[in-house]
């Protein structure tokens, strides 16, 4: 079967079976499968999902991930596991480029990571324990763009993703009549100085970021109840790891502030920190050179500069030493990644497999 075709039967198959991140067992089984049917050295993980793969030969090591997992979310009125992340299709661009580079000389082994728990923000730093890039030079990514980045046809040679971190918090009141609001502990009114609070912190205008409330509860349905206890949720972001890390630390202070100005107990767990893209400048330069002779002049697009946050980096931030860029494939993608019916112009999986077999030969004869 032509290799155009098998990428498209791959992807067929992930998107009719998505998992959610850590239980990716099928897609684990699937993936072995197929590289057993290609005759490809791999191997699994006894506590872990997740495959590695490797062909070629010499002490040389570069590497190529691709992410598994799939979200889960609510699609046209059923919570299920649903792949609007696009990690279908990058599994397939990734099997793919293994199948074009299988029929070429290389000029060092390529390692084939196949990665459990993108969206869980923790599954990159399993593969780093189980010493997935041990060795590794040069590391490669790939992943679907939505159409407001670049269109069908353009491809980049690296994402600059931004830093992401999540708050959960706890607010400790006591709950009082709504007739005598004196005799207990608001737990709303301290969320709400809270949202104010963060309007209020101010960086650089030339460095994007931004924090936010995304999840409030508190009490039931009776009405003339003061809530005394309530949970709170923040998403922040920042293009740059050094801004994010002041900007937690801004929030840590607000907190305190507010927790002893209402004389209330607020719990917080920082969680799912993803670092922002490091990106080097030699394997976006390999990238860009690989786009411009897979898929001609016209089709290479400038580096993307995005507010997402990807785990590809916790590879280059736990070893820096690491040459890593992810490339990004238009697809006309829409209406966003991780909207429940995304949607995109499958003929962009046969051209982001090209164009990465492309960067990982080129790759394999740079030292």
């Amino acid at each position: 079967m032509a290799v155009d075709k098998q990428i498209g039967e791959w992807f067929t198959h992930f998107h009719r079976y998505p998992e959610v991140s850590w239980k990716e067992v099928e897609t684990t089984k699937k993936l072995a499968e197929i590289l057993t049917s290609m005759e490809v050295e791999h191997h699994t993980f006894d506590d872990v999902t997740g495959v590695v793969a490797e062909i070629g030969e010499g002490e040389r090591i570069i590497a190529v991930r691709a992410d598994i997992d799939a979200l889960w979310q609510e699609v046209d009125g059923e919570f299920r596991a649903n792949h609007s992340c696009g990690h279908d299709a990058n599994m397939a661009m990734v099997l793919g480029a293994l199948a074009y580079l299988k029929e070429q000389e290389l000029g060092c082994r390529v390692r084939f990571i196949f990665q459990p728990a993108e969206e869980k923000g923790n599954g990159a730093n399993s593969m780093i324990d189980r010493g997935a890039v041990d060795g590794v030079s040069y590391l490669f990514g790939v992943h679907l763009r939505p159409i407001e980045e670049i269109p069908f046809g353009k491809v980049s040679p690296a994402i600059h993703h931004g830093a992401a971190i999540f708050l959960e918090g706890n607010v400790k009141g006591i709950d009082a009549h709504g007739a005598r609001p004196q005799q207990g502990k608001n737990a709303l009114d301290p969320i709400f100085a809270l949202a104010a609070f963060l309007k209020t912190i101010h960086f650089s205008p030339y460095e994007p970021y931004s924090a936010k409330l995304t999840k409030i509860q508190a009490g039931g349905d009776s009405l003339n109840i003061i809530p005394g206890s309530a949970t709170f949720g923040i998403d922040m972001r920042a293009q740059s790891n050094t801004i994010l890390k002041e900007l937690k630390i801004q929030v840590d202070k607000g907190i305190r502030s507010i927790s002893e100005l209402f004389d209330v107990e607020i719990e917080v767990n920082w969680s799912d920190y993803t670092p922002a893209a490091e990106v080097s400048e030699e394997a976006a330069t390999l990238a860009e050179e690989a786009i411009r002779e897979a898929i001609g002049e016209e089709s290479f697009a400038p580096a993307i500069i995005t507010s997402g946050s990807d785990d590809f980096h916790f590879y280059t931030i736990q070893r820096p030493e690491l040459k890593a860029a992810m490339i990004g494939i238009g697809a006309d993608l829409g209406p966003g990644l991780h909207h429940p019916n995304m949607t995109f112009n499958h003929d962009a999986l046969d051209i982001g497999a090209k164009v990465l077999a492309n960067t990982l030969h080129k790759a394999s004869f740079t030292n």
